[in-house]
């Protein structure tokens, strides 16, 4: 009710700048997640018996009622678990209460193997039904087990062997043994933001949870602490309470002298001993644990330099502390974060390592010495996420981006291919599609469920060759049909260099009139990381734009070159350098092809808007292209990248290693948005939480500045309390204020 409250006076109090053009009531209604209500189930989730290849699902059909499913794939049967009507006359039989037809819900259900019992929970009470001879037993309540005084003491990272309990203290790091409660004190220089816990701020000198992790034989543990002592702070004001506050956290930035730095080592449980792992070699670098096995001689620590373009992974005798490299890569400009994988076989014995060398992600298999023993994957493609590893069989399922002939290359699709590289890759899941698959404990049957903004998602049980067994669901969308709601669609149009495919979705008011002229509305994010193109099917879109377009909008998002990693070297790297303006010719170069497309477009009202990478993206592009766009609204902008995180604006834009008198140090230089305040003509809205500790609001701040020192008209909100996920009404605001904005500048215009 509060709610609607609200959003009532919101509307009234912009009616007269909103005018009657926009269509409100229909931009609520598909703007609601109460759609997600009206639908089916959109994914079979197989839950798995006893470890064994059967399994059972639930599946909620279109008009709202839950079927329950058994599966065995070595026979090649799917049926009903049970007979819901017996099953529910049996239950008001045993409860006492009336159950409607179809309203039969259950919970924490087990099935036993062969699918002839099922334990359950319903009505706050446990059952146990026998399918074959339909007979209902209520099952006593469980005692409680109450763990021993002893037991119930201990607190922190128990050892594997039971043996010892480590945790931290004041930021040092302790053991306890567990049949004595002796407590051994390792370590003696942990302090604030050097800590062996886990959280570097607890000053607090009560016992905390440490980062330190055992190895499997219990005799060692290892840590890889981050030292953020000499790392800069950025504040955040906070206007709750009686009188505002100021919060400090620690953020080291692009360029800066003081970044994080970070110490390996390991700990010898029996004599207390502390090894540093010599891990020292390129200033600033990073590290990150690889690996660590059974037994407390196997670790390997990754270390990566500040300018990101080589790392290597070494192996650590855990006794001396010395290091051996095991692998070195390098890749320019910039070795590829996202994709970027590796798998250890058989405790360490070989390596599974992805790589783009040749330009392309492809995995190659190393021995335990570092020797190269074969390319497991090659081609024009994009070798993607590890999905499982069969070392038995010597096979890798993978998944795949770009390899099938005129596919859309953001759809990931399940593949293997043997280990020693011999031999075709197998493409198993070949629709056009997304794939999200799910493989049995066997490794022999695994379910497929794919989908495409414009398919409703099904789910395949399959083999593991990828031969269609049968087709579990097909999600039941026949309420959501009647109801008026409508797919959007998919499309492509070129990069600005008229060769580069880019691909996009298009989302249409649910009253679409092709006769109509419409102004269009572009949702942007950048990359270089990921590009926020919708992949699967969704009935909502989480970034607003289904509701926005029933405003009278065409609404659409596409990629552009700098973007999606899953695309090659070239084009995620596109952008290296210029981390402003990369990605506007690509985005203002495919508007004007679907303009030129659709006579339903209307080219004199552009409008674009994105979230933090995209806000920065909409601000660039309103003054970069001031005649072309009309309207945007960008929130939570990184628009300048000085004092955003340093790990991302050096590895996007570039930073350079000077060498002087044997000293190292780092230069770092990137154009912000400020300078392009002065080309402002349209109409931005500037957004952001004053909360925000990922893209410091300051970034907004000095955008502000910028435009008031430019003479320029513009809007700004700001969401108190809000971070850089807006939530609850906050967020709710922020998408009407949007509303408002366009339908002002490109409707009533």
């Amino acid at each position: 009710m509060r709610r609607i409250i609200l959003l009532l006076i919101f509307f009234v109090c912009s009616g007269i700048a909103w005018g009657q053009k926009a269509n409100f009531e229909q931009a609520e209604r598909f703007y609601d997640t109460r759609w997600n209500t009206l639908s089916g189930s959109m994914e079979v989730t197989p839950c798995f018996i006893e470890g064994n290849d059967e399994f059972w699902y639930a599946y909620k059909m279109g008009d709202g009622v839950y079927c329950y499913y058994y599966v065995n794939p070595k026979r090649w049967v799917k049926r009903k678990l049970f007979d819901q009507e017996l099953l529910r006359k049996s239950l008001e039989k045993s409860t006492g209460k009336i159950i409607q037809k179809g309203s039969l819900s259950l919970h924490n259900i087990s099935v036993s193997k062969g699918g002839t019992l099922v334990a359950f929970n319903y009505d706050q009470r446990d059952f146990e039904y026998d399918v074959e001879k339909n007979v209902l037993v209520p099952q006593k309540k469980k005692d409680r087990v109450v763990p021993v005084k002893q037991k119930s003491q201990l607190f922190g990272k128990l050892s594997p062997d039971g043996a010892y309990v480590a945790y931290v203290k004041r930021h040092d790091l302790y053991v306890m043994r567990v049949k004595d409660f002796v407590e051994i004190r390792l370590t003696t220089d942990g302090e604030r933001y050097f800590s062996y816990g886990k959280l570097d701020s607890d000053t607090s000198g009560n016992i905390g949870y440490t980062r330190a992790e055992w190895f499997g034989d219990s005799k060692k543990m290892y840590v890889i602490r981050e030292d953020l002592r000499k790392v800069g702070e950025l504040p955040l004001i906070s206007s709750s309470g009686e009188r505002p506050t100021v919060q400090m956290y620690k953020c080291a930035l692009a360029g800066e002298k003081h970044v994080p730095q970070y110490e390996a080592s390991v700990f010898d449980i029996a004599t207390g001993k502390q090894v540093k792992v010599k891990m020292e070699k390129w200033k600033d670098q990073l590290l990150w644990l690889s690996y660590a096995g059974k037994c407390s001689d196997q670790l390997f620590i990754q270390r990566k330099k500040r300018t990101r373009e080589e790392l290597e992974i070494c192996a650590v005798n855990t006794e001396t502390g010395d290091v051996r490299v095991v692998i070195h890569e390098e890749g320019y400009p910039y070795l590829n974060d996202e994709l970027y994988s590796i798998a250890y076989l058989n405790d360490a014995s070989e390596i599974l390592w992805w790589s783009e060398r040749s330009g392309w992600g492809n995995y190659y298999l190393y021995d335990s010495s570092g020797r190269l023993k074969n390319q497991v994957t090659s081609g024009q493609w994009t070798s993607g996420k590890i999905v499982k590893i069969d070392t038995a069989k010597r096979m890798l399922y993978f998944e795949g981006h770009g390899q099938v002939e005129g596919g859309n290359p953001y759809y990931a699709r399940l593949n293997r291919v043997n280990l020693d590289g011999k031999g075709k890759v197998e493409v198993l899941t070949p629709e056009e599609g997304n794939h999200r698959v799910v493989f049995s404990p066997s490794g022999r049957y695994f379910v497929d469920t794919y989908s495409r903004p414009d398919l409703e998602p099904q789910s395949v049980l399959r083999d593991c060759a990828g031969r269609s067994m049968f087709v579990l669901e097909k999600s039941d969308l026949s309420k959501v049909y009647a109801e008026g709601w409508r797919k959007p669609e998919c499309f492509t149009v070129k990069a600005a260099d008229g060769k580069t495919d880019l691909y996009g979705v298009m989302w249409k008011p649910m009253d679409f009139d092709s006769t109509r002229r419409y102004p269009i509305i572009t949702y942007v994010y950048p990359g270089p990381w990921t590009e926020y193109i919708p992949l699967n099917f969704e009935l909502v879109s989480a970034s607003g734009t289904t509701g926005l377009a029933q405003l009278g909008f065409v609404v659409v998002c596409f990629g552009n070159r700098g973007g999606s990693p899953y695309r090659g070297r070239d084009y995620h790297c596109f952008g290296y350098g210029n981390l402003r303006d990369y990605s506007l010719a690509d985005n203002k170069y495919g508007l004007e092809q679907l303009m030129r497309r659709y006579s339903f477009i209307d080219s004199t009202k552009v409008g674009i808007f994105g979230h933090s990478g995209g806000g920065a993206m909409s601000v660039a592009a309103i003054c970069t292209y001031p005649d072309f766009y009309t309207a945007a609204v960008a929130s939570s902008g990184n628009y300048d990248n000085t004092i955003f995180d340093y790990g991302w604006s050096e590895i996007h834009h570039g930073i350079k290693e000077v060498v002087k008198d044997g000293e190292v140090s780092f230069e770092f230089d990137i154009p912000t948005h400020m300078e392009l305040a002065k080309n402002l003509k349209g109409h931005l809205m500037l957004v952001t939480g004053d909360a925000d500790n990922t893209v410091n609001p300051a970034n907004t701040y000095r955008m502000v500045s910028a435009l008031i020192l430019a003479k320029k008209d513009f809007e700004l909100v700001v969401l108190p309390g809000q971070r850089h996920g807006y939530m609850g009404f906050a967020k709710e605001y922020y998408s009407r204020k949007m509303w408002q904005h366009f339908t002002r500048y490109l409707l009533d215009k």
